[in-house]
């Protein structure tokens, strides 16, 4: 009866720390008896996605006849936030990369002074499922359209956690320049952050759409190899 008590606390402690885990250390999976276990259950995240500035990049330029010609005589930059990751089975079924980014407005290229009096952050969430993963390196991403950066800001605090078919976070950390909002938690589930207040009682976050898989966007056909299949 004692080493079970012992080994239900563990996995309690064990899922309690995912998202503290360092990036370097691979996390095993919590259950015991789960079909994903020793190396099957361990992923190392090698570089997590870059904050600001630092996560926008201009759209690739392809080569190609158009009616009405461009539209935009400046670049135009999209927020790509990738991730790099490592497996160490021979094949890996499944890997769901859950998302959670918070836009700073008073960063916007295109609404400075918030003239339009939105709240100070846009909260994005996304899932992706990659598939028949092969052992080695792989990276995984997700983009917002310029228009977003334009109108609601740069990425200010981001969230990833990795999951197996069963739901058990294998990996996962965060990081945020945010004040309040400390990195390597879990902030999305804070309702205290999640639901807070600007004086004149509106909210501080707004939740809204558009965090896209990269397989949706131009960048599917910048080196493509380096991402799995996504499940349909």
């Amino acid at each position: 009866m004692n080493k079970k008590i012992v080994m239900m606390t563990t996995v309690a402690l064990a899922a309690a720390v995912a998202l503290a885990a360092p990036k370097k250390k691979p996390v095993v999976a919590a259950d015991d008896d789960a079909p994903t276990t020793g190396k099957e259950a361990k992923i190392m995240l090698d570089q997590f996605p870059k904050l600001g500035r630092q996560s926008t990049l201009p759209a690739p330029s392809l080569q190609g006849g158009s009616i009405v010609g461009k539209c935009y005589t400046k670049p135009r930059s999209w927020i790509v936030l990738e991730a790099k990751y490592t497996t160490f089975v021979k094949w890996q079924d499944q890997l769901t990369f859950t998302w959670h980014v918070l836009l700073e407005t008073k960063s916007a290229t295109e609404n400075k002074g918030n003239k339009e009096g939105l709240a100070p952050y846009s909260y994005f969430t996304t899932s992706t499922t990659y598939q028949n993963i092969p052992q080695g390196s792989h990276a995984a991403s997700v983009c917002l359209h310029p228009s977003y950066l334009e109108r609601y800001g740069e990425a200010k605090a981001i969230g990833l956690v990795i999951t197996n078919a069963k739901g058990e976070i294998l990996q996962g950390d965060s990081e945020s320049e945010i004040n309040g909002i400390a990195k390597h938690t879990k902030w999305w589930e804070n309702q205290e952050i999640m639901n807070k207040q600007t004086g004149d009682g509106k909210p501080m976050i707004e939740r809204r759409q558009g965090l896209m898989d990269r397989s949706k966007t131009i960048w599917a056909l910048v080196n493509p190899n380096d991402y799995e299949q996504v499940a349909q």
